[in-house]
């Protein structure tokens, strides 16, 4: 059993960290979050102890880092993201082993560092990378292998659709503001681009067509993909047909007009990534560095709006 600590514990995500480190058989030892709304720690841990003042929690970590028989192992991080560097910083000083939320930093220069302070401590940095781990995108990441194997030079054509619709509350939160989220593609976006330069080989070119508050488009030229993707947390901007069934979450990827199914399995997937990291694997600096530097480019780009190629959806915004 490893002994774990939780910086977040309040987040959208956290209750899958902490189902992950019950379903894996391990402790949750102590938990830290500005908000005390946290009352989901009785589902899994209720003898968990619990700080809204990071320097206590600090205090409570060090003195078990003292004590080698009650050290912690693993510091999860679901905290808000212009603070995930910071806070893995504090994992690796502290003697532990750091699983972070996406993105795991805002830009690829915090990657940098980490990884002389993993040097320095010895411990690791690792990122929810769950899509990687997702049976269909395994699938197809094995096709395009195979694919490419028999013709090196093909190049796909990719549609990335993704909509998960936020309430008028997301633009007061830390997440409506782009210093401290990174803005949409970094907080809702950087896991799809991950994948796909994962399956289809690292970007060659960015454009972005459009940026604002709730939505963000653009296009790619992979390795081996053209890429047209569309972001956004924008209710109007859903399918007819999902709001028909009312629902408020879309998500599609077309591969050469194909349609790739990949709706279901996404709440097992930190499970899964936690039982990855726990058997010595896991996904470290070198495997985000590719898109956080996706998104943090992204950021810099001006959009230039409906010209040359752009995804189907930027006519809802701009007509």
């Amino acid at each position: 059993m490893k002994r774990f600590a939780l910086i977040g514990a309040a987040g959208y995500i956290a209750p899958r960290h902490m189902k992950a480190i019950k379903e894996t058989g391990n402790d949750l030892v102590a938990a830290c979050d500005t908000n005390d709304s946290v009352g989901i720690i009785d589902s899994y841990f209720p003898n968990a102890s619990f700080f809204t003042e990071f320097e206590r929690f600090d205090r409570f970590v060090d003195k078990w880092h003292r004590e080698h028989d009650k050290r912690i192992e693993y510091v999860a991080i679901a905290s808000p993201n212009y603070l995930h560097d910071a806070h893995i910083r504090f994992a690796l000083r502290n003697g532990a082993d750091a699983i972070c939320e996406k993105p795991l930093v805002l830009n690829p220069h915090n990657i940098d560092q980490l990884k002389i302070i993993e040097q320095e401590t010895g411990r690791r940095v690792y990122n929810i990378l769950q899509l990687r781990l997702h049976p269909s995108i395994i699938a197809l990441k094995k096709s395009v292998t195979e694919a490419l194997q028999k013709n090196p030079n093909r190049v796909y054509d990719i549609d990335l659709t993704y909509l998960t619709s936020r309430g008028k509350w997301y633009f007061i939160s830390w997440k409506g503001d782009a210093d401290k989220s990174g803005g949409i593609a970094s907080n809702i976006g950087v896991h799809f681009f991950d994948m796909l330069t994962w399956i289809f080989g690292e970007v060659q070119e960015s454009v972005v067509t459009l940026k604002q508050s709730d939505t963000n488009a653009g296009t790619f030229k992979l390795k081996h993909a053209n890429v047209r993707w569309f972001l956004s947390v924008n209710y109007d901007y859903l399918p007819k047909e999902i709001k028909a069934l009312q629902q408020r979450t879309y998500r599609s990827i077309s591969v050469d007009g194909e349609e790739i199914e990949f709706s279901g399995g996404f709440t097992d997937l930190h499970t899964a990534s936690y039982e990855h990291i726990l058997s010595g694997s896991g996904f470290g600096l070198d495997e985000a560095y590719g898109s956080i530097q996706t998104v943090s480019t992204i950021r810099a780009l001006e959009p230039q709006g409906l010209k040359g190629e752009y995804h189907p959806f930027c006519t809802k915004v701009i007509s």
